[in-house]
C-alpha cells in the first residue's frame, strides 16, 4: 500500500503565499505522474497541476504564472507553491499520485487526506 500524506495548508491573507508538500511512503516501486487537485466547499474536485517524472508540469489555467508544482523524486515529495492567493483559492488541496509496487506491475492511483487552504482577510 501507498499512503500519500499533504501538509502545508492554513490561513493565509490574500496576496499572500503557501507551500503545500505532498509525502509518499509504503511499499514504493516507483511513482510515475503526480498532481494536485482542489475541492471548494460545495463544489466538485477540480485538477490544479501535474507533474510527470521527468519533472514536466502542466497547470489548471485558474492557477497558471501564480502556482508552481515541483517533485523530489529521491525524498518521494510533491510540492506546490502558491503565490498571489485570492479568496477563490480557498479549497482543501489532494495530492493524486500513480504508483508501482513492484518491477513490471500496474499502475495504481493514489489519493492524500488533503490539506485546507483558506484565503482570507
Amino acid at each position: 500500500q501507498v499512503h500519500l500524506v499533504e501538509s502545508g495548508g492554513g490561513l493565509v491573507q490574500p496576496g499572500g503565499s503557501l507551500r503545500l508538500s505532498c509525502a509518499a511512503s509504503g511499499s514504493i516501486f516507483s511513482i510515475n505522474s503526480m498532481g494536485w487537485y482542489r475541492q471548494a466547499p460545495g463544489k466538485q474536485r477540480d485538477w490544479v497541476a501535474t507533474i510527470t517524472t521527468g519533472g514536466s508540469p502542466t497547470y489548471a489555467d485558474s492557477v497558471k504564472g501564480r502556482f508552481t508544482i515541483s517533485r523530489d523524486n529521491a525524498k518521494n515529495t510533491m510540492y506546490l507553491q502558491l503565490n498571489s492567493l485570492k479568496p477563490e483559492d480557498t479549497a482543501v488541496y489532494y495530492c493524486n499520485a500513480g504508483a508501482t509496487q513492484s518491477r513490471g506491475s500496474m499502475t495504481s492511483w493514489y489519493w492524500g487526506e488533503g490539506t485546507l487552504v483558506t484565503v482570507s482577510s
